[in-house]
């Protein structure tokens, strides 16, 4: 994209009339979405495996190798020992420490203490466990 299509924003001069047709689908489609939900007994079920692909890909960055079939296999029946049981787990500690702060969210605010909460259940029972887990570095 050349330089001159580039726009910093906030965009002012934006025509928001061009927008209303896909503004007003796009309502009706959450508004759908929500109605499906409020009929499923546990709606977070549907949302468990983007939480768990999530995690795969976001374990990534820091160099962990594990598919989301394993994580799952994992999950359903936790071998003591597996070539990456390891990577596996630091999967499975990504997702659950997601779903902790995200559900401290709803009664605490984004704070230290919930950062450093969710950093120590990041290192459980995998490499750099034996950092200071839940401590910010000094240094």
């Amino acid at each position: 994209m050349s330089e001159e299509h580039i726009q910093k924003l906030p965009i002012r001069d934006l025509d928001w009339g061009e927008f209303v047709t896909l503004i007003g689908r796009a309502n009706a489609e959450i508004a759908r979405y929500d109605g499906i939900l409020q009929t499923i007994p546990n709606p977070a079920i549907l949302l468990s495996p983007l939480l768990r692909q999530e995690a795969v890909l976001s374990s990534r960055i820091e160099g962990t190798q594990a598919t989301l079939k394993e994580v799952m296999q994992f999950e359903a029946t936790p071998e003591p020992r597996t070539s990456k049981r390891d990577d596996i787990r630091e999967v499975v500690n990504y997702r659950i420490a997601l779903e902790t702060g995200a559900g401290k969210l709803d009664d605490l605010p984004l704070s230290l203490r919930l950062i450093r909460d969710i950093h120590e259940i990041l290192l459980r029972d995998v490499r750099g466990r034996s950092s200071n887990r839940g401590v910010f570095r000094k240094i």
